[in-house]
């Protein structure tokens, strides 16, 4: 892969590529496969939380432990989430995905449920964050901060970005990308219609920046969230309206390099 300097070329290339990987059979090898076994907003939520949240790894392994998840809650989480009893959520002591354990789940659990019954759950926060502020990195802070508004383990922290440490927040930008944006391609869901698509960050992973450094995208060495912003402002000049849509290409060159 060259470093293509001519704009129009690369915004050829950049499209091409969108095109050839935002088609509906992406779904199946990916993580959002697990948000897309529901229709109720509210369970394509939880289910989409859990995924990003286990989105490190191998992704049959993400898809398989994501769906044993689902499973274990009946393919009800979002019930589950607000009615198990400690007994029930006790039931799933056995859940491990690398070093998410069962300590971290239950805090989620818990933590989830504390969101909805007094933030009216995670859209309405991103929601109000968005509306005051205009800018999803603070958003993002705003929700880390709520989040971990309960006693829990230190350990549990590291399992949700800090962008305010400079983490580049890559499960979590790959989560608000699933709920925010839409196309005709029906990969992400487009039920937080009250956040426009221009304002997504990138979900910056090690496949995307580097395929974008080898176009000249990205310069900073460093995956975190200088780049991410760095990147985000470079797909804006391609589509400013939705420049996320361009993690398709840039995954999809970095992953399937035979594409």
């Amino acid at each position: 892969m060259i470093n293509v300097g001519n704009s129009s070329i690369l915004a050829d290339l950049l499209n091409e590529k969108y095109f050839q990987f935002n088609r509906p059979d992406f779904i199946d090898g990916d993580p959002v496969c697990i948000p897309h076994r529901f229709n109720r907003k509210e369970n394509i939520e939880i289910a989409g939380f859990f995924s990003a949240t286990l989105a490190w790894g191998q992704r049959k392994v993400i898809i398989r432990n994501a769906e044993r998840l689902m499973n274990a809650m009946e393919n009800e989480p979002y019930n589950f989430v607000m009615d198990a009893s400690d007994n029930e959520i006790h039931m799933l002591q056995s859940f491990v995905h690398r070093t998410f354990q069962f300590a971290d789940l239950q805090y989620f659990i818990l933590a989830l449920r504390y969101i909805n019954q007094v933030y009216g759950g995670i859209h309405k926060i991103f929601s109000d964050s968005y509306l005051s502020g205009g800018d999803l990195k603070l958003c993002l802070q705003k929700f880390y901060d709520l989040f971990f508004g309960l006693p829990h383990l230190q350990r549990t922290r590291k399992h949700i970005s800090d962008v305010a440490n400079g983490s580049a927040a890559k499960r979590m930008n790959m989560f608000l990308r699933w709920m925010i944006r839409t196309d005709s391609s029906g990969i992400d869901f487009g039920i937080w219609n009250d956040i426009p698509p221009s304002a997504l960050y990138i979900p910056l992973d090690v496949h995307t920046a580097k395929v974008a450094r080898h176009l000249g995208l990205l310069k900073r060495n460093q995956n975190d969230w200088k780049a991410v912003e760095e990147l985000t402002a470079e797909l804006r000049k391609f589509d400013p309206y939705d420049p996320v849509k361009y993690d398709y290409a840039l995954f999809g060159m970095g992953v399937f390099k035979d594409s």
